[in-house]
């Protein structure tokens, strides 16, 4: 499988398992899951053709491990649009975590903090590498430290997903530390 063919597919599963599970025929369970077999019947029927193996290469090689398979099933890691209940354990997070954003959006994370905005959670990230990454898709990225242990002490829930992104509901002003 090409790195082309990688991306499309890979891109296509994240429409459909995050956002769109409805527009190819999908329900998803209640934790996001939805049965291998009837996720290549939905594709394949929506003309978008995909064997076992090549979804099983995309999984695997997957740099952001953005999908995972227990048994017979597949789902997001996380970055639903759709209400789904991942059904993470709260863990405690490390002192702090990074959010990785651009400058044209600092004002308003001044003011409001960060919030999910259309996701089910704030996604950060445990290192300033991967948050650098995350706000580079967008541009010139901005890296801030979210004093997520001070939050977890003032009650703030976290979880952290299988590929190693740390979740929570909000992120208030007062946890933040901005540039400038």
């Amino acid at each position: 499988m090409d790195d082309r063919r990688t991306v499309k597919v890979s891109k296509y599963l994240s429409k459909h398992l995050r956002h769109q599970p409805e527009r190819i025929g999908l329900t998803l369970d209640a934790n996001g899951w939805v049965a291998i077999d009837e996720l290549l019947r939905a594709v394949a029927r929506h003309h978008f053709p995909l064997t076992r193996a090549e979804l099983d290469h995309v999984v695997a090689s997957n740099d952001k491990q953005r999908f995972a398979i227990e048994g017979d099933r597949i789902r997001a890691s996380q970055g639903h649009t759709v209400e789904v209940d991942l059904d993470l354990p709260p863990a405690e997070p490390p002192a702090y975590l990074y959010h990785g954003t651009v400058a044209r959006s600092l004002d308003a994370i001044r003011g409001e903090g960060l919030s999910p905005m259309n996701r089910t959670h704030v996604h950060l990230s445990p290192d300033r590498e991967t948050a650098t990454r995350v706000g580079a898709r967008r541009g010139r990225p901005v890296v801030l430290s979210v004093d997520a242990g001070a939050m977890h002490r003032a009650g703030h829930v976290f979880y952290v997903s299988a590929n190693g992104v740390w979740l929570t509901a909000a992120v208030p002003p007062r946890f933040l530390r901005l540039p400038g």
